[in-house]
């Protein structure tokens, strides 16, 4: 029986970006320099495959510090941690290493800055992610304020409307973001925003490239994590770009063939967090089932790289 034709196309950039490859590496690292057990305080990345694949090399992942014995390495996420948590740490006598993405750190240091000139924060991000979490333990309580909504912004109280500063989360939608930011200028026009904007830049490429690729797509299936903040705007963004049917798969597996008889063309991107395996998995699925042909939608190209910290490049 002939194939059907498909057309597949494949967003560029899509996948792991710099601050997830540096993430990871520090815990290969880790394990190559301490050996096993390292301990990660949160998944390293929210990628189930990443986890699970770290894991049999000898990671062992806790929610919390006091999971931990005192006398095995321990790593921060990339999402980061609030102060509290180096600071129990250091207290313990415990190796740590800090694997928060230098993006994020960036973020911090930019809160602790406004809060240093007296300023209140209000934060853009979405309650209870771990990256919201880490960046508002920064400062003390009620230093920083969390809005998610525009709707937030009108009900938000803050002490002093004219010594006010927003940080936002780095894996938000820009155009979510963008709204949020102008309800916040409208209400306090005396805010202080970020030199460059937070959205880090694998998010915001991995969106306009969704955005360029969604209007030529029946469907569009995204590779991620259903807790990966940055996969599931990105289905979002091909929704709102004109993909009538925007999906997240962690694997191939998941896929709903029924839903997508039928059709011509499937956009295929991966979230931040993705590895480039899974993707090929998803590729290899349709051309299982497809005869089918590839065009790559590119809008950037990414070379960024960050060095892993210095005690991991030192010999134990």
């Amino acid at each position: 029986m002939t194939k059907p034709p498909l057309t597949l196309y494949l967003a560029a950039p899509r996948g792991f970006c710099a601050g997830v490859d540096r993430a990871i590496k520090i815990v290969e690292m880790a394990l190559q320099k301490w050996g096993a057990p390292v301990y990660v305080r949160h998944e390293i990345v929210h990628n189930k495959f990443v986890v699970d694949g770290l894991r049999d090399q000898g990671a062992v992942f806790v929610e919390e510090l006091s999971e931990c014995p005192d006398d095995r390495p321990v790593i921060f996420s990339a999402h980061g941690v609030p102060k509290s948590v180096p600071n129990a740490a250091q207290a313990r006598n415990m190796v740590y290493v800090d694997a928060t993405c230098p993006l994020v750190s960036k973020v911090h240091i930019e809160a602790q800055r406004h809060a240093d000139a007296g300023l209140q924060m209000i934060m853009i991000g979405h309650a209870g992610h771990p990256e919201t979490v880490g960046t508002m333990g920064q400062l003390p309580e009620g230093e920083v304020l969390l809005v998610e909504t525009p709707q937030d912004v009108a009900e938000v109280s803050v002490r002093d409307p004219e010594r006010l500063a927003y940080v936002t989360q780095t894996t938000l939608s820009v155009d979510d973001t963008a709204e949020i930011v102008a309800a916040l200028k409208s209400r306090f026009p005396a805010i202080i925003g970020p030199h460059k904007e937070d959205i880090c830049y694998a998010t915001t490429n991995r969106q306009e490239a969704v955005k360029a690729m969604a209007p030529k797509c029946d469907a569009m299936l995204v590779v991620g994590a259903p807790n990966s903040s940055n996969s599931r705007r990105l289905v979002e963004v091909g929704s709102r770009a004109g993909c009538s049917y925007a999906q997240l798969v962690q694997r191939a597996e998941n896929i709903d063939w029924r839903a997508l008889e039928g059709i011509a063309s499937v956009g295929i991107t991966a979230g931040a967090s993705a590895p480039e395996v899974l993707i090929n998995e998803v590729i290899d699925a349709f051309r299982a089932r497809y005869e089918v042909t590839t065009e790559l939608v590119e809008t950037a190209q990414e070379n960024v790289e960050f060095k892993v910290p210095r005690v991991l490049r030192k010999p134990a």
